[in-house]
């Protein structure tokens, strides 16, 4: 196969070498033509180009992966559906709603599939975790902790962090949200509380939520850039799920326990570390790799991927109601309506 990568920043190597690693070609495509030159020449990418359009009309391909700002995810992915490409969209998939919906109506028109990549859910952990959950081990789900706290400095790989007006709700709120919505269920009702703790940052660099799900289950979600700890460790996601019969824990060090019947058991749930990777970006990295699989096996048996844009809307619901939530003091209800990819 052949696809072509718009975007060749930070994350885009991560792609890039996942896709060697699948085994297809990738054809590069930036603004700034020396950062996909510089790309190509570590990847033997055959072709490079400076806007998109042309490089969809010269080249004979099977998709697009998109790895740039949310500014311009709208614009490129009805490029790519008026051309009737597949596609894989980064994170967070639109700048709000409207855009998001038009996106997915873009796509659904042009009957072409539409991936978010919203990699959590596809980190070795989450999948164990997902797993036994799904299994009925624990019974049925009632409570969920999600905890992603840290003082790790992303500022240094992504220094326009610092200065977004909007921040851990946009740049982890979304990946902890699809994780609550994984494991639970969609949500009916959901309450936010946002804080600037770190003086150097714009935008909000903490939040908790509290959610109430269809299946009346009810998730505790926290968000944290600022969180001294000792030891500190590289960034987690932490996840408590209890059931009717038990709970399963997902631990610092991928400790995943199983607790049922008076009885823990303790699986050991750390991602391999791909050929060209590297700890402690291997769960990222093997996280990539597995959700790029994935693409590649819906584009072969023509099923939708997981998440599809029409799923992800719900989460970016949530992360956009969440802004509104916390400025207001209230708990909202969810609203939008379902929308097929």
């Amino acid at each position: 196969m052949r696809g072509g990568l718009i975007g060749c920043g930070f994350f885009a190597r991560n792609h890039l070498a996942a896709w060697r690693d699948l085994g297809v070609d990738m054809v590069l495509c930036d603004r700034d033509v020396g950062k996909a030159q510089a790309l190509a020449s570590e990847f033997g990418a055959p072709a490079v180009y400076g806007d998109a359009a042309p490089m969809i009309a010269a080249e004979r391909l099977d998709f697009v992966d998109i790895v740039t700002t949310v500014e311009s995810h709208r614009p490129l992915v009805e490029l790519c559906a008026a051309a009737r490409l597949p596609m894989v969209c980064q994170k967070p998939f639109a700048a709000d709603l409207p855009d998001g919906r038009d996106m997915v109506m873009a796509a659904r028109d042009a009957g072409v599939p539409l991936l978010v990549h919203e990699n959590f859910r596809w980190q070795k952990p989450m999948l164990a975790l997902s797993q036994v959950v799904g299994a009925g081990e624990i019974g049925t789900p009632s409570f969920a902790r999600i905890s992603f706290r840290h003082a790790f400095d992303i500022y240094r790989n992504q220094p326009y962090l610092a200065t977004e007006p909007r921040l851990a709700l946009v740049d982890v709120g979304v990946h902890v949200l699809d994780l609550a919505r994984f494991f639970l269920g969609d949500v009916t009702r959901y309450y936010c509380r946002t804080q600037r703790l770190n003086p150097r940052v714009r935008g909000e660099d903490a939040a908790n939520l509290l959610l109430d799900h269809s299946s009346g289950a009810v998730s505790s979600v926290e968000i944290s850039f600022f969180s001294h700890l000792d030891p500190d460790p590289f960034p987690q996601t932490l996840v408590r799920v209890e059931g009717s019969e038990g709970t399963a824990e997902l631990l610092p060090g991928y400790r995943l326990v199983v607790t049922r019947g008076g009885r823990s058991e303790t699986h050991d749930v750390e991602p391999p570390v791909p050929a060209w990777g590297q700890r402690p970006w291997h769960l990222i990295q093997d996280s990539v790799v597995a959700l790029q699989r994935h693409w590649l096996t819906c584009l072969r048996d023509g099923v939708e991927p997981r998440p599809s844009g029409a799923d992800n809307l719900r989460t970016l619901e949530l992360v956009y109601g969440a802004y509104d939530s916390a400025e207001r003091g209230v708990a909202l209800t969810t609203s939008l309506d379902e929308v097929r990819g």
